[in-house]
């Protein structure tokens, strides 16, 4: 009787064993990992590589089994290869979740991290997929310790009736495989939008330089949140792009402003170029200045700037001027103009006459000016002798004296003094103005009972020449004796004032 209960429950084992092996339908893995088919079994899934820009704010993505944790770029990574024991199920642990957990230890100023990676119970295996993970910190360092965890297998001899999860679907080779919606079209994201497939689902992002807000991609005004470009910043679009104010240029960042040299790299001025930041100025030369352009320089005429300059003309030329005297003159101290002494250099004169230097030109008169009756005495004296009958009417003597005034000179003005040469005891000396005077040029004002002053009264222009005849009338106090004597004066009026 036992035999025959004990033969019953075998054939009930077997039978039931037989059902238990056909209805393993089951190729599904707990969350971070996905079936192999080659392998039969689990594998990890690299989220770092398949989830687009996993990691914000310069951090790096380091993928461990179930997951991935996002660390600083600092991060010294230590893999232990020690494989992990495979756990056996039992009835706590099947189809629930365990978790591992990920901790840090930290030194004096340093940073705690935790975590928790993903491990679960694949249906109808009845066994545990898990992965720890041990991150440690550092004063100035990220270390991140990680166990792989090699799922187990499921059974190798899945049945032809395969049950796949929401999102996955039946391949040619009897496994269940991630349906791809984005490929597929079956994904419902806008059109503004775009469609990440995950695994047994998919998300709808927005493209780069957009965000979310609502159901709808908005842009991004890069222009308002860091980093801000250096002067000015242009949104567009899903981006943005950095503009310098002119005289700049953008460096190599595309953010910095630099400024540009504008003196070496296209010199617009036409002398002097001086760069100054984000422009740049245009200076002339002494005798230049700036055009209206600001670029070029023109010539400034001095001599219609001032009447000052030049005693006589001036003569402007590129970047300066120069001052010019008229024939008889020569230029001194660069702007006055001074009389040359013919008489002293060079003079077309006869030997028997002599050279009188006037201002601006020179005269030759005879050496012996006496007219009969009168004979030569001295230079430039002549005398009536008493013997001749003819000098009874005339002047006793003739004196020829030569002068020169400058042109316009100011009036009343001093210019020529007579005085007797010989004084008589008892006598009364008078001067005037013989002949020379008609239009009333000059005055002859005595001084003393010798002497007398010529005053120019009225203002004379040259060149001209005038012959005046001073008389000295003697006369004794009884009025028995009188006599006279000329000095024939011949004044030079200059062309110029100087």
């Amino acid at each position: 009787m036992v035999k025959a209960l004990f033969l019953i429950m075998l054939t009930l084992a077997l039978v039931k064993s037989q059902d238990t092996e056909e209805t393993i339908t089951y190729t599904q893995c707990t969350d971070g990992y996905e079936w192999d088919p080659i392998r039969q079994q689990c594998k990890d899934i690299d989220e770092c590589d398949i989830v687009p820009d996993a990691c914000k704010g310069g951090m790096k993505c380091v993928n461990h089994y179930g997951g991935y944790l996002c660390l600083p770029k600092t991060a010294q990574i230590i893999v232990n290869n020690e494989q992990p024991q495979q756990e056996t199920p039992s009835a706590e642990g099947a189809g629930a979740a365990t978790n591992a957990a990920v901790t840090s230890s930290t030194g004096t100023g340093g940073v705690a991290a935790s975590g928790m990676a993903a491990s679960g119970a694949v249906p109808g295996g009845g066994f545990v997929a898990s992965a720890a993970a041990e991150v440690q910190t550092g004063r100035n360092n990220f270390v991140i310790r990680r166990n792989p965890a090699d799922p187990q297998r499921i059974p190798s001899n899945p049945s032809h009736r395969i049950q796949c999860a929401t999102g996955y679907e039946q391949s040619e080779h009897n496994v269940c495989q991630d349906i791809d919606e984005c490929t597929a079209g079956t994904h419902n994201c806008r059109a503004d939008q775009v469609c990440i497939n995950l695994r047994g689902s998919f998300t709808c992002q927005c493209p780069p330089g957009y965000q979310k807000r609502g159901e709808q991609c908005v842009d991004i005004d890069e222009c308002t949140i860091p980093p801000y470009c250096h002067q000015r910043c242009v949104n567009t679009p899903g981006s943005f792009y950095c503009q310098c104010s002119p005289g700049f240029q953008l460096a190599a960042n595309n953010y910095t402003c630099v400024d540009i040299n504008e003196c070496d790299a296209s010199n617009q001025c036409a002398q002097q170029c001086y760069n100054i930041l984000g422009s740049f100025i245009c200076q002339c030369n002494q005798g230049y200045e700036l055009s209206s352009d600001r670029l070029n320089c023109e010539d400034i005429d001095e001599c219609r700037t001032s009447s000052y300059l030049c005693q006589y003309q001036c003569v402007n030329e590129p970047g300066k001027f120069s001052c010019m005297c008229p024939q008889g003159y020569q230029v001194v101290r660069s702007r006055t103009c001074q009389d040359i002494n013919e008489c002293e250099t060079t003079n077309e004169c006869r030997e028997d006459e002599m050279c009188w230097n006037y201002h601006g030109g020179f005269r030759c008169y005879p050496r012996n000016p006496c007219q009969e009756p009168y004979i030569l005495t001295s230079e430039n004296r002549c005398v009536c002798p008493v013997s001749n009958a003819l000098c009874r009417e005339l002047p006793q003597s003739i004196v020829y004296k030569y002068m020169s005034i400058r042109s316009d000179r100011s009036v009343p003005s001093d210019i020529f003094q007579i005085q007797a040469t010989t004084i008589y005891p008892n006598t009364i000396n008078t001067f005037r103005i013989k002949s020379g005077n008609e239009n009333r040029e000059f005055y002859l004002r005595q001084t003393s009972p010798v002497s007398a002053m010529l005053v120019l009264v009225k203002s004379l222009s040259g060149p001209r020449e005038y012959i005046v005849d001073l008389e000295m009338l003697t006369v004794n106090s009884m009025g028995t004796f009188r006599t006279s004597s000329v000095l024939r004066l011949t004044i030079i009026v200059g062309p110029f004032s100087f």
